[in-house]
């Protein structure tokens, strides 16, 4: 069968209404009323007159697909985030939100690599062995520890507030990536991989990245999210209930809401000036964390140790607070690349601007759009998650060689002498020992003489 016909027969079941007559009317009642399936073809709509998105066909499966997925998982809210490209096949992208108090499963996690101090285990000894021999064979405990490894953000904050399923084409199941870790992402900052299309594949790189492709991948869209996801300037506002805008941390608040007095900015407001665009996605701050820990604060159970690892904590050096722009920051507070902006507005059409939609490109991360228009706005990415750089990519070098340990006769193994050498040593000691007695006699009776006289 040709590729073209299997991805035809899976995607049959998308166009097919379960039920039938009177229960079938009743479903379809339920989801006229209240639905978490995005309008995709809307949003089509709009970035096909920038001459952005996928075509009409490809965006309808996919709000198929969209629809599969709401009927499949316990989902509040659902966004069709965007394709990324790969070498063999491509991603498309869900972000979705559970409802409260639905379990988001466990995931699977490798095992965490073993914290420095743990001494290796001695080989078992003999009874018998003399305590000499016991001190030698004990394996001497490392006393250097590894810096601490930063903690993840929990669900539903930060970098993973919330939750993403991919697929390869429309009628594929979703699978669900896993939440992203602090060390994936500031080792997706340091490397450029283009995608496979297969989510175990393993990500062959240098430094060494934690993970496979789907942790990648994961990486890589919680990085273009918190760069490219932007709104018109008052679509969201902090609600009352929050607090002073520096915490604890240097965070500052996190949280905000649709604003209902709204009313929208003229398009041609939009065009001309940045300032009416804002970021409504956290920073990730150089420790990979949209909220800031300190590594060195030590939690209560650990507070409980002895004395040795708090001597070894010593040497640490303290580490300084990282603080980022805080939300809804406007895009003309963003940092300019090679004497370029950041960000390029433009009119979908100018011959009729009365009519036309103001679409925003990123110029950081290509093929990141957003479009507006009255009170509506959407964000998009199609492309191959990789960041613009003015620059030639060039990988990181591998660490120096380290220098050999300097030789000397006390670290020197001396080689075992083979059965000649050890006779001439043996003779050569006899003939020593003969020599000398012999010298002694003469010295003895040289005394006797002088004694006779």
């Amino acid at each position: 069968m040709q590729p073209t016909y299997e991805v035809a027969e899976k995607q049959k079941a998308l166009f097919v209404r379960g039920g039938g007559g009177a229960e079938g009317e009743q479903e379809m009642e339920e989801e006229v009323a209240e639905t978490a399936v995005p309008n995709v073809m809307e949003t089509a709509f709009y970035f096909q007159q920038a001459g952005v998105g996928l075509s009409s066909d490809e965006s309808f499966r996919v709000f198929l697909a969209l629809k599969q997925l709401v009927e499949q998982q316990p989902i509040r809210t659902c966004r069709f985030w965007g394709k990324v490209l790969g070498l063999s096949r491509s991603y498309l992208v869900a972000e979705v939100e559970f409802r409260e108090g639905e379990e988001e499963g466990e995931e699977e996690e490798g095992e965490e690599p073993m914290e420095g101090g743990e001494a290796l285990e001695a080989p078992p000894e003999e009874e018998g062995e003399e305590d000499e021999d016991r001190l030698a064979d004990v394996v001497p405990k490392p006393t250097w520890k590894p810096p601490p490894a930063v903690p993840k953000e929990e669900s539903r904050s930060g970098a993973n507030k919330y939750l993403y399923f991919v697929c390869n084409e429309p009628g594929r199941p979703w699978t669900r990536l896993p939440h992203v870790t602090p060390a994936q992402i500031v080792h997706a900052r340091k490397i450029r991989k283009f995608l496979t299309g297969r989510l175990d594949a393993p990500v062959v790189s240098y430094p060494p990245f934690p993970g496979n492709e789907a942790n990648y991948l994961r990486a890589q869209i919680a990085r273009i999210s918190a760069a490219t996801h932007v709104s018109p300037l008052g679509f969201y506002q902090f609600g009352e209930e929050e607090g002073d805008e520096e915490e604890e941390g240097g965070a500052g608040r996190d949280s905000y809401e649709e604003n209902p007095d709204f009313e929208g900015i003229p398009v041609l407001e939009l065009v001309d000036s940045m300032a009416n665009w804002v970021h409504h996605a956290q920073h990730i701050l150089p420790q990979g964390r949209c909220t800031w820990v300190n590594p060195l604060q030590k939690t209560e159970e650990e507070e409980e140790l002895g004395e040795e690892e708090e001597k070894a904590d010593e040497g640490l050096e303290e580490v300084e607070q990282e603080v980022g722009p805080p939300l809804l920051t406007p895009l003309s507070e963003d940092a300019e690349i090679m004497h370029m902006s950041a960000w390029t507005a433009r009119l979908s059409c100018t011959l009729c601007p009365q009519y036309s939609v103001a679409i925003v490109r990123s110029n950081l991360w290509p093929g990141a759009y957003t479009y507006a228009i009255g009170k509506k706005f959407e964000n998009i990415y199609i492309g191959w998650g990789h960041k613009y750089s003015p620059d030639n990519f060039n990988p990181a070098l591998p660490a120096s060689i380290q220098q050999e340990y300097p030789s000397g006769p006390e670290i020197m193994e001396m080689s075992d002498p083979t059965v000649e050498e050890e006779q001439d040593l043996k003779a050569a000691q006899e003939q020593a020992l003969a020599t000398a007695e012999e010298e002694e006699e003469d010295e003895e009776e040289d005394e006797d003489e002088d004694q006779d006289d």
